[in-house]
């Protein structure tokens, strides 16, 4: 059975349905800290997302000891030891996929906004690095990146550059954080960072994926992920003995 649309919102729904659920537990214990980073220590929000990547790999016969989405998660970098993923495929000597799974929440979407720019961009170039370097010596690694922006007014108003030494490029102007969100992500896979990016808006009143940028979308994603597997199938990835 093949990965649906219905799954994919599905498991956008889930996203905030357990998201909700920690925020819930955490005030009543009393563990939040500022903003929803109580709901982020939890470490399962992103589940439902996890296992719908995992589901294409294992529909492709890939060995389920071969998709790690709880454990096992380490990869080697260049600039650093290793650095912890969200989902990793790993078959033989190649890194079918490994896959950055964030979101951008409020109150106050700028605090981290900055945050997850510079992790998005120091994972995949760490470990392109490192693929340079032979560390991955089996077929080139391919990376993908999804992303949840939650859908408030904070992250749909137009924000104003600061005041800097030197002017910012004109497409920044007027832009919310959505828009930048998007803008950021075209640029990731123009500079091929990474093969794949999923952006979408949502919320936990109206959880059903909005699709910013057409070729960011669930459509373009899943495609990519499903012409990853068929490329290794044609070089024998898994082998099937």
């Amino acid at each position: 059975m093949t990965v649906s649309r219905q799954d994919f919102e599905d498991a956008v729904a889930a996203y905030w349905g357990v998201k909700q659920t920690q925020i819930e537990k955490s005030v009543i214990s009393g563990a939040v800290g500022a903003g929803t980073a109580g709901a982020v220590r939890g470490g399962k929000h992103f589940d439902s997302i996890a296992a719908l990547l995992a589901k294409f790999f294992l529909d492709a016969g890939y060995p389920p000891e071969s998709i790690r989405i709880t454990s096992g998660l380490a990869l080697p970098g260049y600039y650093r030891p290793q650095k912890q993923w969200d989902v990793v495929v790993a078959y033989e000597d190649t890194l079918v996929a490994a896959f950055e799974l964030k979101a951008l929440g409020g109150p106050s979407f700028g605090n981290n906004y900055n945050n997850r720019v510079e992790e998005a961009l120091g994972s995949a170039v760490d470990l392109r690095r490192a693929a340079l370097a032979d560390i991955y010596p089996g077929e080139r690694p391919w990376l993908g990146y999804f992303f949840i922006m939650q859908d408030a007014e904070g992250s749909r108003t137009p924000v104003a550059t600061a005041r800097g030494a030197l002017p910012v490029e004109d497409i920044w102007h007027g832009k919310s954080y959505q828009d930048r969100f998007g803008i950021f992500c075209q640029r990731l896979m123009a500079e091929q960072l990474y093969d794949a990016v999923c952006y979408v808006t949502s919320s936990a009143e109206d959880p059903k994926p909005t699709e910013l940028v057409d070729s960011l979308d669930w459509r373009h994603f899943s495609a990519a992920i499903t012409a990853r597997i068929t490329y290794l199938r044609e070089l024998g990835l898994p082998n099937r003995r």
